[in-house]
């Protein structure tokens, strides 16, 4: 059985024949071979991902590609599909989450000495650490905290074997360029024993990827793909074999079919995963591993299909998922191995412990990286020689290009404002809005590591910025030096550029009183549409969450309220 204890109702052991039974049917499968597998058997509550799935969209959140792949599963799913067996399937329940954050229980409780602890991550999509705009206390994730975990559970001297399913990061350019490069500095340094792609870690140019992920005569590489070929085959292993003391542990991954769809890029050569699996096991089995695991970036659909179809893998860590993973994990019929989810936004860590005991040889817990765990001082040094990188590359040199604003209006800068609309000036400058360059200078939390240079928090801490895109407008913020006066979140990110009114009502543009009445109207944000659309863009799911709890405007709202001219 394994043991399930992050919520003390979530504790149960897995039966202590598992692996036995494992055994006997991957050996009968493989005897008169397995049927192919059946339609979506999904034990989750389609409607609440799908309401994740809507919230992310509508709060302008970009998507890990399997979010928005197990999303659109939902809606077309078969419903007379057997159920999978879930060990427990009970809905997770959000308040049962906060509780679990606040109050955590004893991780490994009762545990004794395993032969190896497999400590499992993965869809980091580009969250290296949690932004800290709400308070690091109320997020979870982050490499720093995931390094002390890892510290935690090799102080009691056990074998630790991380793995990692893959996607590091997320859109492509020169900044994810160089926090791939932090990452793999990172996963190295943290002892990973295998990682496996994401299709956003494959949008990176080939010769940049390859120079990361290939091993070399001196170092040999975590990275494992069965079905992806960056420019040579010989570049990356198709499986990797473990070592822990007597014991190997054999490992492949493969990108799922729906995925390998997102790619277009001519330096990759990709294979169906099932296909892959098919043509790699014979070589795997030939390693004579005690044990198999199959990392699966895909949906929970087709990583079900894959723990059907080759059931010799006791044990199948997925990307899909939309929500958080589940307490336990999922026991697929009919040979009962275990899909395991790792989460979103590599704000989880998954324990499996395999011990020597054949009545309970697997326990595992679902962590959640929360700041119980501090922050690892060498993670916070490489978060902080990724500032000094993005610092020395420059803004140009990550490649922005200002681009025109959809109004064709220049920005003036919030004191310009203030010439005119002097008490809503005054109110301002008392809102962290207006201090909210000066939070990245020296923010109020992990203060030695500044960030304002870059553009991933730029956007939402200058005037004139491009908030979801991470782009500056023209005329918008580019530097404390050149650009002084677009420092904080200032008056045009919620009423828009003001060049165009401003000349109107200094009587530098020539217009009437009717083409004057329209400038003013241009300028005018209502309530409703501030609530709806304009505060989403920075106070999105990610960094704001506690934003979109009922009543969350109507309280922040009061903290800035301002209306009109004197």
């Amino acid at each position: 059985m394994a043991r399930m204890s992050e919520s003390s109702t979530h504790r149960r052991w897995f039966h202590h024949g598992l692996i036995v039974v494992t055994m006997l049917a991957t050996a009968l499968c493989l005897a008169v071979g397995c049927p192919a597998p059946s339609g979506r058997n999904s034990a989750e509550n389609p409607a609440e991902e799908k309401n994740v799935g809507s919230a992310a969209k509508s709060a302008g959140v970009e998507q890990d590609p399997v979010d928005r792949e197990e999303a659109a599963s939902h809606s077309g799913e078969d419903q007379s599909a057997e159920k999978a067996v879930v060990v427990d399937p009970a809905p997770i329940d959000p308040e049962g989450e906060k509780e679990a954050a606040e109050d955590p229980e004893e991780l490994f409780k009762d545990w004794p000495e395993p032969a190896y602890v497999l400590f499992l991550t993965g869809r980091q999509h580009g969250y290296i650490e949690p932004c800290g705009c709400t308070g690091l206390e109320n997020q979870k994730g982050g490499l720093a905290r995931r390094d002390t975990l890892l510290q935690q559970l090799r102080s009691k001297k056990w074998n630790v074997v991380p793995i990692d399913v893959g996607n590091q990061v997320r859109r492509f350019g020169r900044q994810p360029e160089i926090k791939f490069q932090l990452t793999v500095n990172s996963l190295q340094r943290m002892k990973y024993q295998a990682v496996g792609l994401g299709p956003d870690d494959l949008k990176l140019p080939a010769g940049e990827l390859v120079a990361l992920i290939a091993g070399d005569s001196n170092q040999a590489t975590p990275f494992v793909a069965a079905n992806v070929v960056v420019l040579d085959r010989s570049l990356l292993p198709e499986f990797q074999v473990i070592r822990v003391g007597e014991q190997k542990i054999g490992v492949t991954a493969v990108l799922a079919d729906a995925q390998q769809k997102l790619l277009n890029n001519g330096d990759l050569i990709l294979e169906p995963m099932v296909a892959s699996i098919t043509r790699v096991w014979p070589k795997l089995a030939a390693a004579k591993c005690d044990f198999h695991l199959l990392l699966c970036y895909g949906s929970l659909q087709e990583s079900r299909q894959l723990a059907r179809q080759f059931p010799q893998f006791q044990v199948v860590v997925t990307a899909g998922g939309s929500g958080p993973p589940t307490f336990e994990p999922e026991v697929v019929e009919p040979a009962r191995n275990l899909l395991i989810q790792v989460g979103p936004k590599g704000m989880y860590a998954g324990a499996l412990g395999v011990f020597s005991d054949s009545q309970n040889p697997l326990r595992y817990q679902r962590i959640s990286l929360s700041s119980r765990f501090k922050d690892s001082t060498e993670m916070l040094d490489q978060l902080k020689s990724y500032q000094s990188e993005l610092q020395r590359t420059g803004l140009t040199g990550l490649g922005l290009r200002p681009i025109a604003h959809a109004s064709n209006r220049n920005f003036t800068g919030s004191q310009v404002c203030g010439d005119c609309h002097t008490k809503a000036y005054e109110i301002w400058k008392k809102t962290p809005h207006a201090r909210a360059t000066d939070s990245l200078i020296k923010p109020p939390e992990r203060q030695e590591i500044a960030r304002h240079f870059d553009p991933e928090c730029l956007s939402c801490h200058v005037t004139g910025w491009n908030p979801q895109k991470f782009v500056p407008y023209q005329t918008g913020y580019w530097s404390l030096e050149k650009t002084l006066n677009m420092k904080g979140n200032g008056c045009e990110n919620c009423h828009g550029p003001g060049s165009s009114h401003v000349a109107a009502e200094s009587g530098d543009l020539g217009v009437d009183d009717q083409q004057r009445a329209v400038l003013r109207k241009q300028m005018q944000l209502t309530l409703a549409d501030a609530r709806q659309n304009k505060c989403m863009e920075c106070h999105d799911l990610d960094n704001s969450p506690d934003f979109h709890d009922p009543g969350a405007f109507e309280t922040y709202w009061k903290e800035v309220e301002h209306r009109g001219k004197d």
